[in-house]
């Protein structure tokens, strides 16, 4: 059986098809290949038209098929992974009401700061183990405060995966993984949120039906079969944020193992089986792909917004015509701490990890004399890499102490300058394998569907290359003095 994972990221759509009994990937496609613009109608406010994920769905699916590599008719599940915390509005004949607020978004941060206080933090980080912050629940309450019309004609309530399931099948499901993630959902009962709910006069009929993260999520539509060159019935038998998607693709399901990535935002994201929470919500614990109410493993995600965003600025900005890899090639050849400069990369919105604050992006010890591209190529990467030092020393004090971390050699984790900034700056050995979210989604269909298990999936899976810290104390130096200059901005 051939296997299809579709993974709708910020920037584009990724589609692979696997062979299930091989494990192999067949082939893959991105659309589009430049990256999708992310609408700001203000500051701090970021949305995309979701029938545009749609429409790069359907041509990322058709250029894998035209590549004439397999038989489509041969493709039995579907899985789906998507970018986390987007709010999707339906009404009842499937419409999509406005644009979708996604997970960078900033405006709900006051309004869930007013429910954290309404409904208690204690009794919010118990129970939801977040405050409501700006995520998916709050986006909808913003809707509900300043779009009434909008919200007057809700039918349902979507992740971003769950509406590109509906469009492949007409149907509308959720998981408690979608449900934690967007803070509906209540870990100390296994239910919905009544608290989240009644404090923002939600009406429990806008949340789909809940099933399985590895379930039928429906059937592919005879439509929409025809128009793709697939057989129709097709089972959607996986949905997942792409942060608990990426740590199933990387193996990591146990409590105690840990994954990173670093693509447009930068996430580690580790699993436990405790109901754990920050006190500050700095960092959030979600369902993990995994999670059952008899085997309660969770995902404790730290989230950078901006990692992989600044880096594609500064090729925009200091690089037009430059691919990355010079620009990876060109950092090399400055020496750790690129004399001197210092970036703050905290310019997409508002950061969890600092107290919901929106910091901005800064380039500290700019000089005109001394400092070149090349210079301003490193200091972003190695202050990405501190971001995530940052963030995971506030991990460690709430009791996840990785030993290694796994990471795909992709996105910024291709880069030699930013592996070794990461590695030294966090002092965590980092295992990098070939990895990628569509084919993690592609598995996740195999599991879902019966032809794999969480068991077995990954028992060929090999590491590329270990890469342990080599001088640790140098980047502690120069560490010290970034999370001086950040402090700054913090006051």
């Amino acid at each position: 059986m051939l296997l299809l994972g579709i993974d709708l990221g910020t920037s584009s759509i990724k589609v692979s098809v696997l062979d299930s009994e091989t494990r192999r990937c067949i082939t893959s496609a991105q659309y589009p290949e430049i990256e999708s613009e992310i609408i700001a109608l203000q500051p701090g406010w970021a949305e995309q038209p979701p029938e545009m994920w749609w429409e790069h769905v359907q041509q990322a699916i058709l250029i894998c098929n035209a590549k004439k590599l397999y038989d489509p008719q041969d493709i039995g599940a579907i899985g789906v992974a998507y970018q986390m915390h987007g709010l999707v509005v339906v009404d009842k004949d499937q419409n999509v009401l406005r644009n979708s607020i996604i997970w960078c978004d900033s405006r709900a941060v006051e309004i869930g700061n007013r429910a954290f206080d309404a409904i208690g933090g204690e009794k919010c980080l118990s129970e939801m183990l977040n405050s409501p912050g700006n995520f998916t629940a709050s986006k909808l309450a913003w809707v509900k405060e300043n779009e009434p019309d909008i919200y007057q004609n809700i039918d349902k309530v979507m992740l971003p995966g769950d509406f590109i399931a509906m469009k492949l099948t007409g149907e509308i499901t959720t998981s408690i993984s979608a449900l934690s993630e967007g803070v509906f959902w209540n870990f100390k009962k296994d239910e919905i949120s009544g608290e989240v709910m009644t404090q923002y006069g939600f009406e429990k009929e806008v949340i789909p039906e809940v099933r399985d993260v590895f379930s039928e999520h429906g059937k592919l539509k005879t439509k929409i079969a025809s128009l793709l060159g697939l057989s129709p019935g097709i089972l959607v038998t996986y949905k997942a944020g792409d942060q608990p998607n990426n740590a199933l693709s990387l193996n990591v399901l146990k409590p105690g193992e840990v994954a990173a990535t670093a693509g447009t935002s930068g996430v580690i994201y580790g699993v436990t089986d405790q109901l754990t929470y920050d006190k500050q919500s700095r960092i959030n614990t979600f369902a993990h792909v995994n999670y059952t109410t008899r085997q309660k493993h969770l995902g404790v995600l730290l989230c950078i917004n901006g990692t992989g965003i600044l880096n594609r600025w500064v090729k925009n900005t200091f690089a037009a015509g430059t691919s990355y890899d010079q620009m990876n090639a060109d950092a090399a050849r400055v020496k750790a701490g690129s004399n001197g400069m210092r970036v703050i990369p905290f310019g997409n919105g508002a950061e969890r990890m600092l107290n919901n604050k929106t910091v901005g992006a800064h380039i500290h010890n700019l000089d005109l004399n001394v400092h070149k591209p090349a210079d301003i190529f490193r200091a972003v990467q190695e202050g990405i890499a501190f971001s995530f030092r940052y963030g995971l020393d506030i991990m460690r004090k709430n009791g996840m102490n990785p030993t290694v971390i796994r990471a795909g050699k992709n996105n910024m984790f291709s880069s030699e300058v930013f592996t070794e900034a990461f590695v030294n700056a966090c002092g965590v050995p980092v295992e990098l394998y070939e990895n990628d979210g569509s084919v993690g989604a592609a598995i996740g269909a195999g599991i879902g569907i019966g032809e794999m298990t969480l068991e077995n999936a990954f028992s060929n899976v090999k590491a590329l290359r270990l890469i342990e810290p080599q001088i640790k104390r140098e980047y502690d130096e120069i560490y010290r003095e970034w999370k001086r200059l950040l402090e700054t901005h913090l006051k």
